[in-house]
């Protein structure tokens, strides 16, 4: 399990992240939402050791991550929000790359690198370099080096950003098969029938603060609302989306 206790991230005393507490259980999808500026990617960050709190705890498997960081992060796959690559590199040497840092060298280790790169439709352009990829190759690359090591935490910050319908759906599944394998996964997704459709349970931020933790059911039965994009707009959506789309109608027609 993976689990924040009171944790904060502050800067110069404004706290972006505001003494958040929730847990992600193994075999389980966790979705975390919040609007932009909310402190989901700086959450994100501080889970993967990128960051460090400012109080609280973040621990796995009941032990503090700050113990022994260095451990804890073999364990974890991380697809970051924005595609951060070594765009001189192909895919291959990329991966290649990704696979020695964390000591993956056998021969079984260059097959799986293969399969991998062809199960994402990209095997035909493993020696091209990432500076020529489109925006949703080089999400593929990023996932196939999260998952590279077969880890046990999984956290996906806005994973299909930048994928086609088919590639998207391989997501979707790959997700539920993670947490099917008992993987701890945490993702962050704009596209909120997709969160409803794979999350056990939905954490959602709003101004750095936890505003909900519960299963969409029973958000749905509590709120009394029909899906999680009607709760997303009561909770934590302040502009009438109604409204302003009908007042943006009527500038371009005067």
């Amino acid at each position: 399990m993976l689990e924040l206790r009171e944790v904060s991230k502050r800067y110069n005393g404004i706290p972006a992240v505001d003494r958040i507490s929730f847990s992600a259980a193994a075999g389980e999808v966790t979705g975390y939402l919040g609007p932009n500026g909310s402190g989901k990617s700086t959450t994100m960050k501080m889970i993967t050791g990128l960051l460090e709190p400012t109080s609280g705890a973040i621990l796995f498997q009941g032990q503090r991550i700050d113990k022994d960081l260095i451990a804890y992060k073999q364990r974890i796959g991380y697809v970051p929000e924005e595609p951060h690559l070594y765009t001189h590199l192909s895919a291959s040497e990329f991966l290649t790359m990704i696979a020695q840092l964390r000591g993956l060298n056998t021969r079984r280790d260059t097959q799986r690198i293969d399969g991998l790169l062809q199960l994402f439709s990209l095997h035909g352009d493993r020696h091209a370099a990432i500076s020529g990829y489109s925006k949703g190759m080089r999400q593929k690359v990023l996932l196939i080096a999260a998952l590279l090591h077969n880890p046990d935490l999984v956290l996906l910050d806005e994973p299909f950003s930048g994928l086609d319908v088919e590639s998207a759906l391989i997501l979707r599944d790959l997700i539920q098969a993670l947490a099917a394998a008992g993987k701890v996964v945490l993702f962050s997704s704009h596209e909120l029938d997709t969160v409803e459709r794979l999350s056990a349970r939905v954490v959602i931020l709003h101004k750095g603060k936890l505003i909900a933790n519960d299963s969409v059911g029973q958000l749905r039965a509590l709120m009394e609302l029909p899906d999680l994009e009607s709760i997303f707009a009561q909770l934590a959506v302040e502009q009438d989306s109604i409204l302003i789309a009908k007042q943006i109608m009527e500038l371009i027609h005067d």
